[in-house]
């Protein structure tokens, strides 16, 4: 959906841009695209040369780059300049689409659907809107603003805040949620989380009895999970991000403003530090800390833990430049390995 629009002068002091040439100032984008679909009125982005064919083919409006590829596009486009593109690109989109900034209801707001089952005992402010199917138990009390989506079910004495979303089929209980969290569909919160032991006669289940916490502005991508504290909460700090199918451990605590990607695994009462950023497909390994703006490449196994501020890859992580040069060592040997086996036949 397009809005009316905005002027690159304008859009260049809102997300702390330099216009590259002032004569297109007046220049107006209404929407963010790909490079290899833009057209008329859209604004692009370019940082990284592989990109360079697109570049050329080009139709934006406009594009956002840094200065060091500002020269690659093609002279007829404007050049939104920028320290940090991607940054400026994202406060562009903003902007530009703040309807797609989280999800939204068809149903009118604040009304209540005649399908929901709310229990008599839960309070919900005024402004509050609940789909069809919904369900909401006993005790639960849920903030102005916030969206109940079809087929969400919020069990007994759980405190939801404002401007919240809680999507399709998502799950949650035992749990305190702050202000503007959005869980996507399909997220389950407050399950018992995996705890056993073995007894004389097998495997005995440990009891779960404690929450999960999720502070404001945190968000949750589709179908991840989020286990309740066996003994003590699970919580998510302030303003940190958890892509789709993640799943966090009971008694696990993440800090504010991290980062956590698709298909990461966090076992029970693992520690994270304040931004910390973990790439795909990692396993952290339960009773451990990683130190506040740790960095976890792709595809990891963090055994044990990483201070404050490292970067570490590999399984298991270890710092990068070490998992760089090791890797390198047995490509190194391997390479030999194989000539020996070509002179030897």
């Amino acid at each position: 959906m397009r809005g009316e629009g905005i002027t690159l002068a304008a859009l260049a002091h809102l997300c702390g841009a330099t216009l590259a040439n002032a004569e297109s100032a007046a220049v107006v984008v209404s929407s963010v695209a790909a490079l290899d679909e833009a057209g008329s009125g859209d604004l692009a982005f370019y940082d990284n040369p592989r990109y360079a064919p697109d570049l050329r083919a080009c139709r934006a409006s406009a594009i956002v780059a840094s200065r060091r590829h500002a020269a690659d596009v093609p002279m007829h486009i404007p050049v939104l300049l920028a320290e940090r593109p991607t940054s400026v690109f994202a406060l562009a989109g903003r902007e530009l689409h703040p309807e797609a900034l989280s999800p939204a209801s068809t149903f009118p707001t604040g009304e209540i659907s005649p399908l929901a089952s709310i229990d008599e005992a839960a309070r919900l402010e005024p402004g509050v809107t609940v789909e069809a199917f919904a369900r909401i138990g006993p005790d639960v009390e849920i903030g102005r603003g916030t969206i109940v989506f079809s087929g969400a079910t919020i069990e007994a004495g759980c405190r939801i805040g404002r401007d919240c979303r809680i999507g399709q089929h998502v799950s949650v209980q035992h749990a305190l949620i702050g202000n503007d969290v959005i869980l996507h569909p399909g997220v389950r919160i407050g399950q018992d989380g995996f705890g056993y032991t073995a007894g004389p006669g097998g495997i005995l289940k440990a009891v779960q009895i404690g929450r999960v916490i999720l502070q404001d502005h945190v968000e949750v991508g589709a179908n991840s999970t989020i286990d309740r504290g066996a003994v003590r909460d699970t919580v998510v700090g302030e303003n940190t991000k958890v892509d789709n199918l993640v799943q966090i451990a009971h008694n696990v605590v993440i800090g504010r403003n991290c980062i956590i990607v698709g298909q990461v695994g966090i076992a029970g009462s693992a520690t994270i530090g304040q931004g910390v950023s973990i790439g795909g497909q990692s396993g952290v390994n339960g009773h451990i800390t990683i130190g506040d703006g740790a960095q976890i490449a792709a595809v990891s196994v963090v055994a044990t833990d990483v201070p404050p501020g490292a970067r570490w890859g590999g399984t298991p992580a270890r710092p990068v430049r070490e998992w760089i040069r090791e890797m390198a060592v047995l490509k190194g040997l391997t390479k030999t390995a194989q000539g020996s086996k070509r002179d030897d036949g």
